[in-house]
C-alpha cells in the first residue's frame, strides 16, 4: 500500500489525518525561491515555522513527522543557514527531513552531513540538474527515500501542465534508475477518488493517478490540496469525514490494483490523451 502524506501545520487536522490512516504528516518550511519560480502556477506556498514543527510533534505519535526544510542556503538576517535550520528541525523531533530543490550531488552530501544519521533522509527530485546528476546522487550512501516532485520538475522542463512529465516518459526514466538502486520512491500528489484532481481548473481523476502510481511501483504519494483544502473547509467534523472517506476510497482502489488484473497500459494511454488535451488548451 502507498504511504500517504499530508501537509499541514494545524494540530487538529494533523490528528484527524493520522487517525484516518495517513502515515506521514508534513510540516512544510520551504519558502526560499519557491514563490518566484511557482508564482504563475498558483501552487500553495506554506512557509511553516519551527513553532509549527513543535506543535505538530505534540500530536503526531503514530504517523511519521516529515519536515520539508529549505534548499541548501546561507543565513540571512531573519533566518538561519541550512546547518542551523537542520539542527533545530532535528531537535524539535522530526523523524524525516525532506530536502527540496537540490541540483547537485554536493548539496546532497552537505545535507547528509548536517543530518548526520539523526533523521531519515528524504530527497525531493524536482530540478533538471538533479535528474542529470541522478546516477551520481544514487551512489551516495545514506539516502533513505526519494520523492519526484511534478510541479517544479515540470517547470524546469518548460511544461505547461504538471502531469506532462508523468505522461511523456520522464518520470518512468527517473523511476527506473531509482528502482535499480533499491531505494523507495514516491511520485507527486493525488486528490480524493470520486472527484477530480484540480489544478488551474484542469482535471485528472485520482483513480487514474493511483493506478499510474502502481504501474510505476511507487511507494508513497502526497495527499494534495484537492484531497482536503483546509483553506476552504474549516469544520473539523467535515474534515474528519473527508479524510476517513478519502483514505478508505484510496485503499479500495489500491486493493483492486493488488488483487485484480488492472489494465495499466489502457489506464496510461487514457492518461496520456487526457494530459495532452489539457496541455494543448492552456
Amino acid at each position: 500500500m502507498l504511504k500517504l502524506m499530508y501537509i499541514t501545520n494545524n494540530p487538529d487536522v494533523a490528528k484527524i489525518a493520522q487517525d484516518a490512516g495517513v502515515e506521514r504528516i508534513m510540516v512544510d518550511m520551504e519558502y526560499i525561491g519557491k514563490d518566484e519560480r511557482q508564482r504563475r502556477f498558483g501552487t500553495p506556498q506554506n512557509r511553516h515555522t519551527f513553532e509549527d514543527v513543535r506543535n505538530i510533534r505534540k500530536v503526531v505519535d503514530k504517523s511519521q513527522l516529515v519536515v520539508r526544510c529549505n534548499p541548501i542556503h546561507s543565513g540571512v538576517a531573519d533566518y538561519p543557514d541550512s546547518r542551523i535550520e537542520t539542527e533545530r528541525i532535528i531537535n524539535l523531533g522530526a523523524d524525516v527531513i525532506m530536502l527540496p530543490y537540490f541540483k547537485s550531488p554536493e548539496e546532497v552530501r552537505e545535507h547528509l552531513s548536517y543530518v548526520d544519521g539523526r533523521a531519515k533522509i528524504y530527497l525531493l527530485v524536482e530540478t533538471s540538474q538533479a535528474v542529470n546528476h541522478l546516477d551520481e546522487i544514487l551512489e551516495i550512501p545514506g539516502i533513505d527515500e526519494i520523492h519526484i516532485g511534478l510541479n517544479d520538475l515540470g517547470i524546469c522542463y518548460n511544461k505547461k501542465y504538471l502531469f506532462e512529465i508523468l505522461a511523456d516518459g520522464t518520470v518512468d526514466r527517473i523511476c527506473d534508475k531509482i528502482r535499480q538502486k533499491g531505494i523507495p520512491y514516491g511520485i507527486g500528489g493525488v486528490g480524493a477518488p470520486g472527484k477530480p484532481f484540480c489544478v488551474s481548473k484542469h482535471m485528472v481523476p485520482a483513480e487514474m493517478l493511483i493506478r499510474e502510481q502502481y504501474r510505476l511501483q511507487s511507494s508513497s504519494v502526497i495527499l494534495s490540496r484537492a484531497f482536503c483544502n483546509t483553506a476552504c473547509t474549516k469544520d473539523l467534523d467535515e474534515i474528519r469525514d473527508i479524510f476517513e472517506n478519502g483514505v478508505r476510497d484510496i485503499r479500495t482502489i489500491e486493493k483492486e490494483c493488488i488483487e485484480s488484473s488492472v489494465d495499466y497500459a489502457a489506464n496510461r494511454e487514457l492518461l496520456q490523451r487526457m494530459v495532452a488535451e489539457i496541455a494543448s488548451s492552456i
